[in-house]
């Protein structure tokens, strides 16, 4: 009988591994072949996992993504996205988050970020249309609850990810989200002027 901390997944030491050599050497300076070598597998198991090395920061939020994108459209985005986010850990996207300067990473958060928040929009703005919301509306909502995914996740990974609540983080920040949503049944956009 095996007594202890189980032993980790090859995905986990990856991205351990990463991590370690982001904060040593930077993003950039740090090769796909340097995070294998670390984690000792070889470079190709390292795409048995993962596509690329920014896939590592992303991937946890990236499989919650792809299931939401998944799901038929939804009627409550709010709702929908509480449950996306529910029981997230604390992993190297939060640890990229807090250290993003010391590990090169600011630049390539932020592109991530803006592909994960065009995601998420793309899926509320269709399930909106799909219940009768005019696109436009529906577009702004979707990138109003996007962009409230994404600052609270910055929030909590910055306020101690495992110690502070992402629910709360999520909840207040898509509390204010809900100003973009349509009002029931009203399928045409408000004049701008």
């Amino acid at each position: 009988m095996t007594t202890g901390r189980p032993r980790a997944s090859s995905r986990e030491v990856l991205s351990e591994a990463a991590c370690e050599l982001f904060l040593e050497r930077g993003f950039d300076a740090t090769s796909i072949t340097d995070i294998s070598a670390r984690a000792g597998v070889s470079r190709s198991s390292f795409f048995n996992y993962f596509e690329s090395k920014e896939a590592i920061l992303w991937s946890s939020l990236d499989g919650r993504i792809e299931t939401l994108r998944a799901g038929a459209p939804v009627e409550d985005p709010a709702a929908a996205l509480m449950s996306m986010c529910r029981d997230l850990q604390p992993d190297s996207l939060a640890l990229a988050l807090v250290n993003a300067h010391a590990m090169g990473l600011v630049d390539e958060l932020e592109r991530g970020a803006a592909v994960r928040s065009a995601r998420i929009a793309a899926v509320v703005s269709a399930s909106l249309v799909a219940h009768g919301a005019e696109q436009v509306a529906a577009a702004v909502c979707g990138a109003a609850h996007a962009e409230a995914v994404m600052i609270a996740i910055e929030r909590w990974a910055r306020a101690g990810a495992g110690r502070a609540s992402l629910s709360d983080e999520l909840e207040g920040a898509l509390g204010v989200a809900a100003i973009t949503l349509p009002a029931r049944g009203a399928g045409r956009a408000l004049p701008l002027d």
